[in-house]
């Protein structure tokens, strides 16, 4: 396995949409989104698991982000409706391997994600 490739950032108006991708080497256990504004710790986004589905959303974006996974294609995406300048920052994908792993296993590059008033 390697480090999973996301794509999909990039600068949108308030209110808004961006659909960002995840694309994982081989089966993944979950998958899951964070994101690391300027000056600020990176924090939980959302989380799918690939066995049945199941999802998980930080307060913040509930209603408003939806994450899915396309298991054919190992990969995972997090479409972001009804952005907020508070949306912005860096995105990172973290993938894990096993139910067994207490942390994620592999992390992305990152993408950019600005959101303008």
């Amino acid at each position: 396995q390697v480090q999973p490739v996301e794509s999909g950032g990039g600068l949108v108006q308030a209110g808004g949409s961006l659909r960002l991708s995840c694309a994982a080497s081989g089966r993944t256990f979950s998958s899951a989104w964070f994101r690391q504004a300027p000056g600020k710790e990176r924090e939980f986004v959302a989380a799918f698991n690939r066995r049945d589905g199941t999802t998980y959303y930080a307060d913040s974006v509930k209603g408003r982000f939806t994450i899915s996974g396309d298991n054919t294609k190992n990969t995972v995406y997090l479409q972001m409706n009804s952005l907020k300048p508070e949306d912005t920052a860096v995105y990172y994908c973290a993938v894990r391997y096993s139910a067994y792993s207490s942390t994620y296993d592999y992390w992305g590059q990152g993408t950019q994600v600005t959101v303008s008033s």
